[in-house]
C-alpha cells in the first residue's frame, strides 16, 4: 500500500505559548541579532554627530511614543497631555540632578516614577469619562501641568529654566552624541522589550478587553478603573522616562517645548505608526521626526528666496499643514499605519518568488 506525507500548509499554534511568542522562527532571532549588532557596533561609528543627533532625538521620541501607544492603542484612553507629562519628567530629572545631586542611574526611572504618579491623578477622570470628554479633561491636565511649570519659579525656575550637569555611567563620561547615542538606544531596547512583554501578560490583554469594551470587560471580572489608572500609569512613566533623557540631552531646558503642540505631535506618530503596534512607535516617531528636520531644511530655503519673501507668502504655518495633511492621507490610505506597511513587506520577501 502506499503511502502519503501530508505537510502542514500553515502555523498551526496548540498552545498559548505559541501564540504569544515574540519570534516565530529562529530566523527572525538571527535578524535581531544582526540588527542589533550593526546598530552598536556600525551605526555610532561611522555616522557623522548631526545624524547621531537625529538618531537620539528619534530614539528618545520612541521611548515617549510606545508609552502613548500603550494608553492609545491597547487600552483606547485618548490623551492630549503627554507633552506636557514630557515636560514633567524633564523637570523632575533637572531638579533632582541639581538640588539633590542624584546620579544619571537613579535620576531618570525616578523622574519616570515621578510622571507615572502624576499620569495616574489626571488619569481619575477616566473612571467617569471616556471619548471625546476625556480628551478634553486631559487636555485640561496639558495646560494646568505648562502653568505649573512656568509659574512654580521656585522649583523649576520658570521661564529661565535649568542647566544639568554632566552625565556619567559606571565612571564613565556620557559627553558625546556617541555615547549618548549608545545609552539612548540600550534604553530604548529595554523599554520595548518591557513593553512587548507586557502586552502577552493579562495586564496587556485586559487593556485590549477595556479598549474593544469596557462594559463586557466588566462583566468577565476586570477591575476597569484599576487598569485605566495603571495603563495611565505606564503611558507616564515612559513619558516622564524619555523627558528625562531629553534633559539630560539637551543639558538645558525650559518650559517652552512641553506645550500642546508636542503632544499633537505624538498623537500623530502613534496614528502614524500604527496603533496597538509597539513597532509602529518607532516607525511613527522617526517619521515625524526626520519630517521636522525636512520641513526645518526646506523652510530654510524657502525663506532665502526672494521670490517669496517679496510675494508676501508666509510659509511658517507649514509644518502644522504638513503634519494634518499626513495624518489625513494614513488614516485613508493605511489606517493600520507604518507598522502595517513593514507587515506587507516582510510577508513579500518572505513569499518571494511565489507571493500571491
Amino acid at each position: 500500500m502506499r503511502k502519503f506525507h501530508f505537510h502542514p500548509c500553515g502555523n498551526y499554534r496548540e498552545r498559548y505559548e505559541q501564540e504569544t511568542t515574540i519570534f516565530e522562527t529562529d530566523f527572525g532571532r538571527l535578524w535581531v541579532w544582526i540588527g542589533l549588532a550593526c546598530l552598536f557596533l556600525v551605526i555610532p561609528y561611522n555616522t557623522s554627530p548631526y545624524l547621531l543627533y537625529i538618531l537620539n532625538m528619534i530614539g528618545i521620541a520612541s521611548i515617549a511614543a510606545v508609552g502613548l501607544n500603550i494608553l492609545i492603542g491597547y487600552t483606547g484612553q485618548i490623551s492630549l497631555g503627554h507633552g506636557a507629562f514630557i515636560g514633567v519628567g524633564a523637570y523632575s530629572a533637572a531638579i533632582l540632578a541639581t538640588a539633590c545631586q542624584l546620579p544619571f542611574i537613579i535620576t531618570v526611572p525616578s523622574a519616570g516614577i515621578i510622571t507615572a504618579v502624576i499620569g495616574m491623578i489626571f488619569g481619575i477622570p477616566s473612571g467617569r469619562l471616556k471619548g471625546l470628554y476625556l480628551t478634553i479633561a486631559t487636555l485640561a491636565g496639558q495646560f494646568i501641568i505648562e502653568y505649573v511649570l512656568i509659574h512654580w519659579e521656585g522649583l523649576t525656575k520658570g521661564t529661565m529654566g535649568i542647566t544639568l550637569p554632566g552625565v556619567t555611567l559606571f565612571g564613565i563620561a556620557v559627553n558625546s552624541d556617541r555615547g549618548f547615542f549608545l545609552t539612548i538606544f540600550t534604553l530604548l531596547i529595554v523599554m520595548v522589550w518591557v513593553a512587548v512583554n507586557l502586552s502577552r501578560t493579562k495586564y496587556g490583554r485586559a487593556f485590549i478587553a477595556i479598549r474593544d469594551n469596557d462594559r463586557a470587560a466588566e462583566g468577565m471580572g476586570i477591575p476597569v478603573f484599576r487598569y485605566k489608572l495603571l495603563s495611565f500609569a505606564i503611558s507616564s512613566f515612559y513619558a516622564g522616562f524619555a523627558g528625562a533623557l531629553w534633559a539630560y540631552y539637551s543639558v538645558s531646558i525650559t518650559t517652552e517645548p512641553f506645550n500642546l503642540g508636542l503632544s499633537v505631535e505624538y498623537i500623530a506618530m502613534v496614528i502614524i505608526g500604527g496603533l496597538g503596534s509597539i513597532s509602529g512607535s518607532i516607525f511613527g516617531a522617526a517619521f515625524i521626526m526626520i519630517l521636522n528636520e525636512a520641513l526645518r531644511w526646506f523652510t530654510d530655503i524657502i525663506m532665502n528666496m526672494e521670490l517669496f519673501t517679496e510675494a508676501g507668502l508666509n510659509v511658517a504655518p507649514l509644518r502644522e499643514f504638513v503634519f494634518g495633511a499626513a495624518i489625513v492621507a494614513f488614516i485613508l490610505f493605511e489606517p493600520r499605519g507604518l507598522a502595517e506597511v513593514w507587515r506587507i513587506i516582510r510577508s513579500s520577501f518572505r513569499l518571494w518568488p511565489f507571493s500571491y
